[in-house]
């Protein structure tokens, strides 16, 4: 499920850059499971991506 914007906002630059430093774990791990053939759920590469975009949108309208 995607982060929503709303709920975002609502936390501090530090709670901001750890997400961001998960969901981009998250996408390395699901690249390496398609690349082994284990990738089943497709869209699940497109709801990282998109959090992460969403995240780091909000930090540079912070900076």
């Amino acid at each position: 499920m995607s982060i929503k914007i709303k709920e975002l906002r609502q936390k501090s630059k530090k709670e901001l850059y750890v997400l961001l430093k998960d969901e981009r774990e998250q996408l390395r791990k699901l690249r390496f499971e398609n690349s082994e053939g284990k990738m089943r759920r497709n869209h699940l590469f497109a709801q990282r991506r998109k959090t992460i975009a969403k995240i780091l949108t909000i930090l540079k309208h912070e900076a």
